[in-house]
């Protein structure tokens, strides 16, 4: 009984080790992904970013994030049209927009996801991330 017992704890342990939730970055900007990177690591998230929209949906299959930052305007497309198809696949994944362009570009209006912005401030963020 004492054997099982130590298998029991230890897959416990093990599932509560992972509940960190992971949070992926698309932004071509390098210094704010390792920004969020450093703040959301010390808040206990696993922090993943890609600089491009096809490196960052390479990057979603791969780790199936809770959280996703997505910039607006990246290199190889818009971020608010990948928002809106990421959500209609995945309508529990919550998506923050992050956008230079405000505040009357149409997806600013949207109540499907958060829109931030820029610059972000971790100010921003800390009054609103719990």
């Amino acid at each position: 009984m004492g054997v099982l017992n130590l298998v029991r704890n230890f897959l416990y342990l093990k599932a509560s080790m992972n509940t960190r939730k992971k949070v992926l970055i698309i932004d071509d900007e390098v210094d704010l992904c390792l920004l969020l990177k450093t703040y959301l690591n010390r808040r206990n998230y696993d922090v993943y970013y890609s600089h491009t929209l096809s490196e960052g949906m390479i990057e979603f299959q791969r780790i199936l994030p809770d959280i996703v930052f997505l910039d607006n305007n990246l290199p190889d497309g818009f971020g608010w049209e990948k928002a809106s198809a990421l959500l209609e696949k995945y309508p529990d994944l919550q998506v923050h927009l992050i956008s230079a362009y405000q505040p009357n570009a149409p997806h600013t209006h949207s109540s499907s996801f958060k829109v931030w912005e820029k610059p972000l401030t971790l100010k921003d963020l800390d009054n609103y991330i719990q």
